[in-house]
């Protein structure tokens, strides 16, 4: 007795359901669908099965009424309606326009007293209570705030500089310094510091095992904090980081003496990039030392102020990142431990020649930032004011 659904494929369709399951890149109940056409061009259902369909059925781990079902689509619609699944009917919409506006728009309000945030289980209960709707629950209120791309739980902490005529000279001059060539005889230095708190542990560590990270005690002792001084020369590559127990003026004048006479030695002028903290001044070098010293270590130093609110100009900064990064994100209990730690590193970076790739450059700063820039138009001057 003839079939009532015989798969009859072309070569163009044995292609394209071969490719669909080469590619593996369709769902799994395509795919299934595509083997079931397949096997029954090729006629192994009727040569393997005495009633067709329940072999292939057990192969594929199907039921038989999904390759009789698969046979008839296939018959009545083409391989498309027999592959692809049938569309579902839209579903009805929980919040119309103007509740997911309210929606929204509560979301990104302050939140209620006495909480720090909102949630899904206070969202809910305030357009319920509102008599917005009359009941949602927390998931559908998920399900919108995806939708739109809204995350009242994150926080992020930026600074909104004022670019200014100041902000944009202070700006530009950098990218102009760090655009030069390498002058030996007057090296551009990256100065700054940052404080390094010294944390002990108050058990010990249990040391790493197979599929078993790391393990150490939440609890720690503080030891105090320390102060990190960074001396970082971008073209030569080269970085020198000194422990202190404190940021004063004074420090930051010992750190400018050492710089013209040890570090930068044979160089004429030493054009020093560094922030507005209040202790990078030149007067601080005239409240530690005797007038002449205070004065021959200024005449060598060419100070560069980063723009306020802009210490990203500063590669000392980067320099500090990979710092961080590489060598103390851990708990550190001594400076005696600090400085020897910082010291291999500093060593191993020194011999890498380690630098920034800074690409940043003036063109590119009038380019992004133009908007941004104070307006300059032009001023029109008449002969009768001369």
């Amino acid at each position: 007795m003839a079939k009532k659904y015989t798969v009859n494929l072309s070569k163009e369709e044995v292609e394209k359901l071969r490719s669909l399951i080469k590619t593996g890149k369709s769902k799994a109940r395509s795919m299934t669908r595509a083997h079931i056409l397949l096997m029954a061009w090729e006629g192994e259902i009727d040569k393997a099965m005495p009633k067709a369909g329940y072999a292939y059925a057990e192969c594929l781990r199907v039921h038989v009424s999904t390759v009789e079902r698969t046979r008839a689509r296939y018959v009545e619609g083409g391989i498309e309606l027999a592959v692809q699944d049938r569309p579902h009917p839209p579903k009805q919409r929980k919040l119309d326009g103007e509740q997911e506006a309210f929606l929204i728009a509560t979301a990104c309000s302050k939140a209620p007293s006495g909480r720090n945030r909102w949630t899904m289980k206070l969202l809910a209960e305030r357009i319920v209570s509102l008599n917005i709707v009359d009941s949602v629950s927390k998931e559908t209120v998920r399900s919108y705030l995806k939708k739109n791309e809204i995350k009242p739980w994150l926080k992020e902490q930026w600074c909104i500089p004022k670019v200014d005529a100041e902000y944009v000279l202070r700006m530009e001059d950098l990218l102009d310094l760090y655009s030069q060539p390498y002058d030996p005889k007057h090296p551009v230095i990256c100065f700054d510091e940052r404080p390094y708190p010294l944390l002990e542990d108050v058990r010990e560590r249990l040391p790493p095992e197979p599929e078993q990270p790391e393990r150490y005690d939440y609890e720690y002792k503080r030891n105090g904090s320390v102060n990190l001084f960074a001396i970082f020369e971008p073209h030569k590559g080269w970085r020198h980081i000194e422990v202190t127990q404190q940021r004063t003026k004074k420090d930051f004048a010992l750190q400018m003496k050492n710089l013209v006479d040890i570090h930068c030695l044979q160089a004429e002028s030493i054009r020093l990039v560094v922030d507005n903290l209040n202790t990078h001044n030149p007067s601080a070098l005239y409240e530690v030392f005797p007038p002449e010293e205070a004065r021959r270590i200024v005449q060598k130093l060419e100070f560069h102020y980063t723009p306020k609110h802009a210490s990203w100009l500063n590669q000392v900064e980067i320099e500090f990142s990979v710092l961080s990064r590489q060598c103390l994100e851990r708990r550190i209990a001594d400076v005696q431990t600090l400085s020897q730690e910082i010291a291999f590193w500093e060593s191993d970076r020194n011999s890498q020649k380690a630098s920034v790739n800074w690409r940043f450059k003036i063109t590119d700063a009038r380019k992004k930032m133009g908007r941004l820039y104070p307006d300059a138009s032009p001023i029109k001057v008449r002969l009768a004011d001369y």
